[in-house]
């Protein structure tokens, strides 16, 4: 029997690196599927309809919404992003192991659907060094960092609700917790004694 996959939230402050280690993770991994969220906003140069977002008319959100088909959604900015709950189970059910990348308020309304979902906290080694980043990344005003610290203070707060801590002080050390933990999470004594029952 295949073994089925799990799903796995990771969820972070905005410039913690969350990016960059999903990246790493993701390398050389084809046991992996990163779930790609649904949007009704215009796609930008560059993007793939399928690998960046599924591009989706507003009207077929409000249908998927109706439908109960979305792990989680939330509007932004005018426009409308959620997690299709079609792609995510048909990787488990192929026995891939599905990361989303959600922040702290998606996370909840997945957990609310899907309780054995494993929640990721990533977060910086200290506050310099958040700011330092945000800094680097140039993208945004001295202002529009403050506002991005005192959000990463208010959602570090939510992460005694997760399952998991990683602290990304360097992107090897994350991905090597972040591969030990999905590991961790197939040794669970529910799913080696299901493998056992199967031989």
């Amino acid at each position: 029997m295949e073994r089925k996959g799990k799903a796995f939230i990771i969820s972070g402050p905005s410039g913690v690196g969350k990016s960059t280690v999903l990246k790493a993770l993701f390398e050389g991994r084809d046991d992996l599927y990163f779930s790609v969220s649904a949007t009704t906003r215009d796609p930008r140069p560059g993007e793939v309809n399928g690998q960046h977002y599924h591009f989706i008319s507003p009207e077929q959100f409000m249908q998927w919404i109706n439908e109960d088909a979305f792990l989680e959604y939330a509007q932004y900015v005018g426009n409308f992003y959620g997690t299709p709950m079609r792609y995510v189970d048909e990787a488990m059910e192929a026995g891939k192991d599905v990361i989303l990348d959600i922040e702290v308020q998606g996370a909840m309304q997945v957990i609310a659907k899907r309780p054995d979902t494993i929640r990721i906290f990533i977060a910086p080694p200290d506050w310099d060094e958040l700011e330092r980043r945000l800094t680097m990344r140039g993208t945004d005003t001295p202002e529009k960092i403050q506002q991005r610290l005192l959000r990463a203070k208010v959602e570090m707060k939510t992460a005694m609700d997760y399952d998991y801590f990683v602290i990304n002080s360097t992107v090897e050390n994350a991905v090597a917790e972040l591969r030990a933990i999905i590991l961790a999470e197939h040794c669970r004594i529910d799913e080696r004694m299901d493998e056992l029952m199967n031989i």
